[in-house]
């Protein structure tokens, strides 16, 4: 990407769109920013671009949000702060290097992670920060200098940070002052995005292990290994742990032993693996979306337009995929996987990062900058 050019917000009036993101996972709250959510919004009803934010600097990392702010990751080691009811800039912070993995935020503070690459270039013995900013100008409140960038995504659960680095250790750190509350070492280098539910962190590695980890201790409790890197979040359903691998199959384990309970092939790569009611949404990169019961049967499956490897964002009425190389986000009905919606974004989808959505607005990274899309303004009173 060229890191020139400036930054351009157009707004887009829109009827007020009320939005509520909850966990569906059960327990622990997930890393919210990465779609393992569900929003009370229709999205089977008709969206438009509310406003956008251009910028050719974006990357495959999801935006942070708050209740009414959204935080754009940028090449460049750029981060935006914006305001989701219209995409105003409220402020831009410069924090040298890369970002490296996808941030995460609440009400006082955003969470960044980044990589300081050596003199003999990437791979060479990189380093990582990690830094809170203050959510009212961007601030720096603290940084803490690791051996190696967490990679992935954050996970913020109550006073703790977690993830995952490129040097196999997994961390726990104090959100308020950004000490390390405890780190263990897997021998094998992290990309995902960890979930935290019920006392136990689950998160996947480049070896195609998920580690079960004790939330309060860094006890690795258990570990399964499959035969492709585990990036995605897991779900987690009724005492039992579902997720994707590399190696083209979904998995569920039993959350307390790890022990299979069954596994089933899809065409190619899982990432992104949603639970939605008593089902499991699993988008591969065979360019699929699939159904499953949580016996693992198959209910529908559905070819998409592009690549699937970001998380959907899924409501009542459906869920919304972003494939990639595809000129529009996709919405499936979840009954049938049916196409039930389309949000059009003027140009090829070239941005792993989720969908998400913030306020009243449900927002799209492309490769040209963020959309936020919205329900079209009523029809005037005569």
């Amino acid at each position: 990407m060229r890191r020139t050019g400036l930054d351009r917000i157009k707004r887009y009036s829109c009827k007020t769109l009320v939005l509520v993101v909850f966990a569906i996972m059960g327990g622990g709250l997930a890393h919210p920013q990465v779609a393992s959510a569900n929003a009370s919004v229709a999205l089977s009803q008709p969206l438009t671009v509310r406003w956008r934010y251009d910028s050719n600097l974006t990357l495959n990392l999801t935006p942070a949000f708050d209740a009414e702010r959204i935080y754009l990751p940028l090449a460049g080691g750029l981060l935006v702060s914006l305001k989701a009811t219209d995409g105003q800039l409220y402020w831009r912070a410069e924090l040298g290097g890369e970002l490296s993995a996808s941030p995460v935020a609440d009400n006082h503070s955003v969470y960044v992670a980044s990589v300081i690459e050596s003199a003999a270039g990437v791979g060479g013995g990189d380093t990582g920060t990690l830094r809170a900013l203050g959510r009212e100008g961007g601030v720096t409140q603290w940084m803490r200098t690791l051996p190696a960038p967490l990679r992935g995504a954050l996970t913020l659960v109550g006073n703790r940070l977690f993830g995952g680095s490129d040097d196999g250790r997994f961390y726990a750190i104090n959100k308020e002052t950004g000490e390390t509350i405890w780190s263990v070492a897997t021998g094998a280098r992290f990309h995902g995005q960890p979930v935290v539910v019920k006392d136990r962190v689950y998160a996947g590695s480049d070896d195609g292990t998920l580690f079960a980890i004790d939330e309060a201790s860094g006890r690795i409790v258990w570990r399964y290994r499959t035969r492709g890197p585990v990036r995605g979040p897991v779900a987690i359903a009724h005492g039992s742990v579902y997720f994707g691998s590399g190696d083209g199959y979904v998995y569920a384990v039993n959350s307390a032993s790890g022990q299979r309970l069954w596994r089933n092939r899809t065409g190619a790569g899982v990432q992104a693996v949603t639970r939605v009611n008593d089902s499991i949404l699993v988008a591969s990169l065979d360019n699929f979306v699939y159904l499953f019961s949580l016996s693992g049967s198959r209910v529908w499956k559905r070819q998409l337009p592009g690549r699937i490897s970001a998380q959907p964002l899924t409501a009542a009425d459906g869920a919304l995929f972003t494939p990639i190389s595809s000129p529009a986000g996709v919405v499936l009905g979840l009954k049938d996987g049916r196409p039930v919606n389309s949000l059009p974004t003027g140009g090829e989808i070239t941005s792993s990062a989720a969908p998400i959505a913030v306020g009243d607005a449900v927002l799209v990274t492309t490769g040209h900058g963020l959309l936020a899309f919205a329900q079209p303004n009523p029809a005037p009173a005569k």
